[in-house]
């Protein structure tokens, strides 16, 4: 607990520094930061949206929270526990809205309403996120509701002429934003959200469009005067992507990590992914490698760790899944059962080193990629390097090299394997691993002279 006390003051410190506009890390981004004061380091936790999927209940989502505290993981840092779509109540129109336009939640699956499900969590020493997609629905303006605190309503501030993406309910139209009370709308939902405890929220079906909806629940976030690390989804475009740093803490770089190949209705169940939806993560995260730093990370989805291979990776895999997101930088978002919490998994994400390379502050770069052979590399602010190869093939050992030039210096460097903690020793000029398909070596070098 000592651990999380001291991560906390430095992200509190960090937090200061960069509102302040002080550089860290030396890092030169196309575009500052958010500066709202969140997630100066990547987000850790749990989302509904891999394995509950469309069916999340009170009784799932606080089973969920139980089994963060009770396994240890809050303690490394896994914090969040995030509920995704399908919380909504729908009709043959759309979303049931209550008087102000806004959606309203399913009592069958709700009972106690979300605040009470966000105060339990709370209660636990967690955070709550939520989810909420750009627009306004069909119902709304169909009844003309007010917007609360204003003398206007839906109708004022609707563009019936299109709809946008919505994934669950459909049937929600676009804003226009140079109406008045339109950022008021987008206030309201965003105060109720705050009184309801929300710490994390998800804007989902996000593209260049959107950017009136990012900015104004941007500003509405602000607004509510309650820290609320606010999150982009999905696939978003990487034209935009300075846009996105100025306006949110992370974004999705690449549609689902999901496979949607389980035996359920809409592919649900295991598996939940396969190396396939992992591996293509590799040039995503080396395209969008620029954008990320302190207040603003790349996302490359959930987590798909805890519930051993039945997720649809190998051991080998799921590693390398772990050491590319913690290379990245990306939050680190568990989308597995963590109610049945596999042995070997549980190893992997109670590992304090890999979760070190996450939280450290810098997402690394790609210095070589031939065939189904990676490395990547990044420096932390102690001088050290953190350096990952992989063998992103699905046969055949493959030897995969790097040079310390490469890496940043030249000479010898004392090497740690991280995934092990075992000491390698000192290491002349290059070093090389025979990796089995899917496998990963994660190692940190000090150089020495």
């Amino acid at each position: 607990m000592t651990r999380i006390r001291i991560r906390s003051l430095v992200v509190t410190l960090v937090g200061l520094l960069i509102a302040s506009a002080i550089p860290l890390l030396g890092g030169g981004h196309p575009a500052a930061a958010s500066d709202n004061g969140q997630s100066i380091r990547p987000a850790m936790g749990w989302s509904s949206w891999s394995f509950v999927r469309r069916w999340p209940t009170e009784a799932k989502i606080k089973a969920q929270a139980d089994a963060l505290v009770s396994s240890g993981l809050k303690d490394q840092g896994f914090v969040y526990v995030n509920l995704d779509d399908f919380w909504q109540k729908c009709d043959a129109d759309g979303f049931v809205v209550d008087s102000y336009g806004r959606w309203t939640v399913d009592s069958a699956k709700f009972p106690s309403g979300i605040k009470a499900l966000a105060d339990y969590i709370h209660s636990k020493g967690l955070k709550f996120g939520f989810y909420v997609t750009p627009g306004i629905a069909k119902n709304a303006v169909t009844k003309n509701t007010p917007i609360e605190g204003t003398s206007y309503h839906a109708k004022d501030i609707a563009d019936t002429s299109k709809t946008e993406k919505n994934y669950n309910c459909k049937n929600m139209y676009y804003i226009d934003y140079g109406k008045p009370g339109a950022q008021e709308f987008v206030n309201s939902w965003a105060k109720q959200f705050a009184s309801w405890g929300v710490d994390y929220l998800k804007i989902d079906g996000v593209g260049s469009q959107d950017i009136p909806d990012v900015r104004a629940w941007d500003k509405a976030l602000r607004a509510t005067g309650r820290p609320i690390n606010y999150a982009l989804s999905n696939n978003l475009p990487i034209a935009e992507a300075s846009t996105w740093r100025q306006l949110a803490n992370s974004w999705r770089t690449q549609g689902d990590v999901e496979c949607y190949c389980g035996p359920g209705s809409n592919g649900s169940g295991y598996p939940l992914t396969d190396w396939s939806h992992v591996s293509a993560r590799f040039t995503s995260a080396a395209n969008w490698q620029q954008y990320a730093g302190p207040g603003g990370w790349n996302d490359l989805d959930s987590l798909e760790i805890g519930n051993g291979d039945q997720v649809g990776l190998t051991a080998d895999q799921r590693r390398s899944h772990f050491t590319l997101w913690a290379m990245a930088g990306s939050p680190l978002l568990l989308g597995t059962d963590l109610t049945k919490l596999d042995s070997v998994d549980k190893a992997m994400l109670t590992n304090d080193r890999l979760i070190g390379v996450d939280q450290d502050g810098v997402a690394a770069k790609r210095i070589v990629n031939s065939g189904v052979r990676q490395v990547w590399s990044k420096k932390e602010k102690s001088g050290d390097y953190v350096v990952a190869l992989f063998n992103t093939g699905t046969s055949g050992n493959s030897t995969v090299s790097v040079n310390w030039s490469q890496v940043g210096f030249t000479g010898s460097g004392d090497v740690t394997d991280l995934w092990s903690g075992s000491d390698k020793g000192t290491i002349t000029d290059s070093y090389s691993a025979t990796l089995r398909p899917g496998e990963t070596r994660l190692i940190r070098v000090t150089p020495q002279g």
